[in-house]
């Protein structure tokens, strides 16, 4: 591997019965503020579960190092903007899980 690529994936459990309200919500404000701040540029992708755990958002994303990582959530929690979304989202949600993950030396990659 020539690199490290530290790939992010969060898990959000949204409380049964608000899905629609937190896709809503992150389409009108949390997408917005994401681009505007120049944030989505590590993402990935965003994603709900279909079959298996339901009611979940789940959202990958993409570091060079953990110190990059680090440096992103600080300066992403420090967007107002962001901040005023978040403190709408948090309500809906149940649960959080954060995992890291290392890129495997073969393969392709997202």
């Amino acid at each position: 591997m020539s690199k490290l690529e530290l790939y992010e994936r969060r898990t959000y459990d949204v409380a049964v019965g608000q899905m629609a309200k937190v896709l809503e919500l992150y389409s009108k404000e949390g997408w917005p503020a994401l681009e505007a701040g120049g944030h989505s540029d590590f993402l990935v992708g965003y994603f709900v579960s279909d079959t298996g755990p339901l009611h979940q958002l789940i959202h990958i994303w993409r570091f060079a190092s953990d110190a990059e990582r680090r440096d992103f959530w600080k300066n992403l929690f420090a967007d107002e903007t962001f901040m005023a979304f978040a403190s709408q989202l948090r309500p809906l949600l149940e649960r959080q899980e954060v995992q890291l993950m290392q890129a495997a030396p073969w393969g392709p990659r997202p």
